[in-house]
């Protein structure tokens, strides 16, 4: 059965290609069946390779797969290979997974969209890239997936083009993450060089026993592609593109959000671990890039009117607790947290989108309210993954994989008091900005039009299993019962740990109050007593620290200033004559001699037998003479 694993990113490939050449000629029902029956195949065929790989391991509980040789240039041999082990069987589970029901619910909330068939062929595209992306064997493969979600997400992110908005979102998200992904070209160009090979598994092997921990070509590794991570997983400095990203159809912000594009940063640095261990100082800054995005994006969070913004800010926040989790070597705890926010963040989104739709595409949360009792399902969905989102204790998945990872950041040899207390900050804030964001959603009078279209069964379906899965799937790590952990433990290193069982129900303790303390604020400011909410945002410190908050802290403006407005500039200067001299006095020399020559046409046959006459003279003459 594991030799079937090629199949896996193939059957979305192949339904790409059907829709791209063969599309125009389905109906909608046809487009909607390739589209997402074929990531469900894919699906499908993880669930059984996976319970192939789990009832009897291959040998070192590795699998490889070589197709063909890519190329071979200078003993240069990367193959089209796969690789399959814990760490890849997990991100293949839970991309294909989720994947398939945000198509199943895309298939009814797209109906009647301009481009239904471009929609999923760029959807099959994207799922194929990411699902290259974790099971490729070499760095090289892994780069043409990584760089395949990109191509994909500037494809959707701008899929209503004909708004010039959108079309700018697209842009910079390309653009913004193009820097990470330069960095991590460099990057493998300098493994490369210094090791010999690309193959994910030799070269952290050779790694290990070539460089010496906290040497420069360790760190400069290690740094290069920590710059292609931030780039795609949207963390500081690099994550102004995920708000702006909303332009895109729901569906794609699930997509981006939850299980694919913004996680291959995390999976990039959980794969490439040995080369981090290598470089201390560089997998500390990792931990502390992701306690202060994890902040920063947290505080953003609570200032957003855009029931959607809210999310993509919350996703950046919690890509940081991924990240922190990294930083301090809980490489189990940050893939834990991965798949339990693929889950709960998908959950989310799509309920918003039911929101959307149901109101005329209105995203303003202070245009909402009262619709539980309007969208029943769609309301306890949400409620659900809200609760996943801000960690609820015991009954969530969230409250597991958060917990675990604020645990590890204090009991690990590499953690820090202050990384701790920011998850816990962090913790206190998620749980303000998902309930005010329940309480103006779902809770108070009406402040909008009614609701009109309601959702189908083929989105009912998505938002009932994601809910089940946002509540279940923490129970796969209980403390002292480390299922996941175990099984991870074949393909990521052990954390280095001292804390008690003792110590850590303490922290536990902490973290749930954290949770509900947040609950009851956002209780307290935005459903029982909201004029002193109004009161604190309209206070002269309020104001400014809100439209600072709002704006994103201000990165746009930052980068508008030190780099946009340059280069603006120079193109502006560079296209004036002056630069343009030797290009436009090339054509103007190519027009004369054209109207010169234009002058010898005259349409005389004599004056034509003349000229031919007198130039063969002048050749048999320079013959003759030479």
């Amino acid at each position: 059965m594991l030799g079937l694993l090629f199949l896996i990113p193939l059957i979305p490939f192949s339904g790409f290609a059907v829709l791209a050449l063969g599309g125009r000629w389905l109906r909608p029902r046809g487009l909607a069946a390739v589209g997402a029956g074929s990531v469900g195949l894919s699906a499908l065929l993880s669930l059984v390779i996976g319970a192939s790989f789990l009832l009897a391991p291959p040998p070192g509980h590795v699998y490889s797969q070589t197709l063909w040789t890519w190329m071979h240039v200078g003993g240069f041999a990367p193959g089209v290979s796969f690789y399959l082990d814990a760490l890849s069987l997990v991100m293949i589970l839970v991309i294909s997974v989720v994947s398939f029901l945000i198509h199943l619910y895309s298939t009814s909330f797209m109906t009647g969209e301009e481009g239904y068939r471009r929609f999923f062929a760029y959807m099959n595209l994207f799922v194929g890239s990411m699902l290259t992306l974790v099971l490729a064997d070499n760095l090289l493969l892994l780069y043409l997936g990584w760089e395949g979600v990109g191509m994909c997400s500037y494809l959707l992110i701008g899929f209503w083009y004909k708004d010039p908005v959108n079309g700018r979102a697209a842009r910079k998200a390309f653009i913004v993450t193009r820097v990470g992904d330069t960095a991590m070209a460099i990057a493998l160009f300098l493994l490369f060089t210094s090791l010999g090979t690309l193959r994910i598994p030799d070269l952290l092997r050779l790694a290990a026993l070539h460089w010496q921990a906290g040497s420069g070509v360790a760190v400069a590794a290690a740094l290069l592609l920590l710059g292609g991570a931030v780039g795609k997983s949207a963390q500081l400095p690099l994550q102004t593109w995920l708000p702006d990203a909303m332009a895109g159809p729901t569906p794609v912000s699930a997509l981006i959000h939850a299980a694919t594009m913004v996680t291959a940063g995390v999976y990039l640095i959980a794969r490439t671990n040995e080369i981090f261990i290598l470089a201390p100082d560089v997998r500390l800054l990792v931990g502390v890039v992701g306690a202060v995005t994890l902040l920063l994006a947290g505080f953003s969070a609570l200032t957003q009117h855009d029931i959607k913004r809210v999310l993509a800010y919350s996703t950046i926040s919690q890509i940081g607790y991924m990240f922190l989790a990294l930083g301090v070597g809980a490489w189990s705890a940050a893939i834990f947290h991965f798949m339990t926010h693929a889950f709960f963040k998908a959950l989310l989104f799509l309920g918003a989108g039911v929101v959307i739709q149901g109101l005329g595409q209105e995203h303003d949360m202070f245009r909402m309210g009262g619709l539980r009792k309007e969208l029943p399902l769609a309301f306890w969905t949400f409620l659900i993954g809200s609760a996943s989102l801000s960690a609820l204790p015991l009954i969530t998945a969230g409250f597991y994989s958060k917990d675990l990872i604020l645990w590890d950041a204090w009991s690990s040899r590499s953690g820090s008091p202050w990384l701790w207390a920011a998850g816990i900050a962090g913790a206190f804030l998620t749980s303000i900005y998902t309930f005010r964001m329940v309480f103006l959603t779902f809770f108070g009078r009406r402040r909008g039009e009614k609701v009109g279209k309601k959702p189908g069964m083929s989105m009912h379906v998505p938002l009932v299993v994601l809910a089940v899965l946002s509540i279940i799937g923490g129970f796969v790590e209980l403390p002292g019962l480390p299922v996941l952990s175990n099984f991870l433990g074949h393909a990521l290193p052990a954390l280095a740990q001292a804390g008690s069982a003792g110590l850590e129900l303490v922290f536990e303790l902490i973290a749930a109050a954290a949770s509900l303390g947040g609950i009851y604020v956002a209780y307290h400011f935005f459903l029982r007593r909201p004029e002193r909410a109004g009161a604190l945002a309209e206070s002269a410190g309020g104001r400014l620290l809100h439209r600072w908050w709002f704006a994103g802290w201000g990165f746009d403006w930052i980068y508008g200033k030190v780099f946009v407005a340059p280069y603006a500039q120079v193109a502006r200067v560079a296209g004036r004559e002056a630069f343009d001299l030797v290009s436009t006095g090339l054509a103007w020399l190519a027009a004369a001699i054209n109207r010169l020559l234009a002058r010898s046409q005259t349409g005389r046959v004599r004056w034509y037998a003349g000229a031919i006459a007198a130039g063969a003279i002048i050749i048999l003459a320079l013959v003759a003479t030479s």
